[in-house]
């Protein structure tokens, strides 16, 4: 590559923040979900979002050069692959998550991950005074745009988690941390025999992946609200922990472990679903992942080392690592 063309590479990171806000907002009006039966034009879009026609074609004009929509004639829009899934109605869903990241709430946490650089602080807290629990909890709104989020990435690995691992081995499975039920429900339907546990705090669980309320599943969940620093359901012999370590530092993090080992027997088995850190020069997504924990929730990603650190920390044993073929993959952990 020619410096020219270093530049150019360059460029499109620096300006990478346009597009995700773009994208954000053409999420947050639903577009997808308007375009989702035939092209239409900015008018008529315009119109359905109370929006300004002109500002509304710069828009989607723009996103149209990166390939969410195709521009034709009369200023129409439609939806090519990658805009599908913004649709709010599709299996692998972005929409919740292109929702969620351009809330300035959280936005504007990214202004500070250079203090969280020269100070070890996070940058969330730093700017709101509180962490991004408390504030989401003080702010129904933003808790219930946050979960559609979490549910479209929950979304993305499922198939791939529920395929690769074989749930049906266990009579009772928690969820800890399950949110609205995403995980729980294709694992139930994958595992006909399993009862499942869904547990995270009670705003959360109050509202139901609508999957978990299907017949073939619904009458073997029980749905419960708690706090899993300080205990977590007894008498499973699974616990599943998707995206819940990489939230928070180790210290928090082995505090949740260990209300899993007070609650396992000896045979129970801990499932930690998440990213894995790889070597040096590789891995950019996880990276990404790692300063957006670093910004957001105060947490990490980690490393197969790390997480065995953890694991050891409180009882369990790393077994095994099970790529998943997504960008998560399976800890298999047992009690020591």
């Amino acid at each position: 590559m020619t410096d020219v063309d270093h530049a150019a590479a360059l460029r499109r990171l620096l300006n990478g923040f346009q597009v995700s806000q773009a994208i954000h907002v053409a999420a947050s009006l639903g577009i997808a979900d308007l375009l989702s039966s035939g092209p239409c034009d900015t008018d008529a879009l315009a119109a359905a979002t109370d929006t300004d026609p002109g500002s509304l074609y710069r828009l989607l004009r723009a996103l149209a050069a990166f390939g969410l929509f195709t521009e034709s004639d009369g200023r129409t829009f439609a939806l090519t692959e990658m805009g599908q899934l913004l649709r709010s109605d599709v299996g692998e869903s972005l929409a919740g998550w292109a929702s969620f990241i351009g809330r300035p709430y959280y936005w504007n946490a990214w202004t500070y991950l250079g203090d969280s650089v020269r100070t070890g602080r996070n940058a969330f807290r730093t700017l709101h005074g509180v962490s991004a629990w408390e504030y989401r909890a003080s702010h129904p709104e933003e808790s219930a745009i946050f979960d559609r989020g979490m549910t479209s990435l929950t979304q993305l690995v499922t198939a791939a988690v529920v395929a690769t691992y074989d749930f049906g081995r266990f009579r009772q499975i928690a969820d800890i941390g399950g949110g609205s039920g995403t995980l729980l429900a294709a694992v139930l339907a994958a595992a006909p025999s399993a009862r499942g546990v869904l547990y995270d705090q009670p705003h959360v669980v109050a509202t139901l992946d609508p999957a978990l309320r299907a017949d073939e599943v619904a009458p073997r969940v029980e749905v419960m609200g708690g706090d899993f620093f300080t205990a977590v359901p007894g008498g499973c012999d699974a616990y599943l922990l998707k995206s819940v370590l990489h939230d928070w530092s180790d210290a928090d993090a082995m505090r949740i472990l260990a209300s899993c080992r007070a609650a396992a027997t000896d045979t129970t088995t801990v499932l930690v679903v998440e990213r894995v850190l790889v070597g040096p020069n590789e891995g950019p997504d996880g990276k990404l992942s790692d300063l957006n924990m670093l910004v957001g929730p105060g947490g990490q990603e980690r490393t197969v080392e790390e997480f065995a650190t953890l694991f050891a920390g409180a009882g369990f044993a790393l077994a095994r690592t099970i790529p998943t073929g997504s960008t998560v993959t399976i800890l298999e952990a047992t009690t020591q």
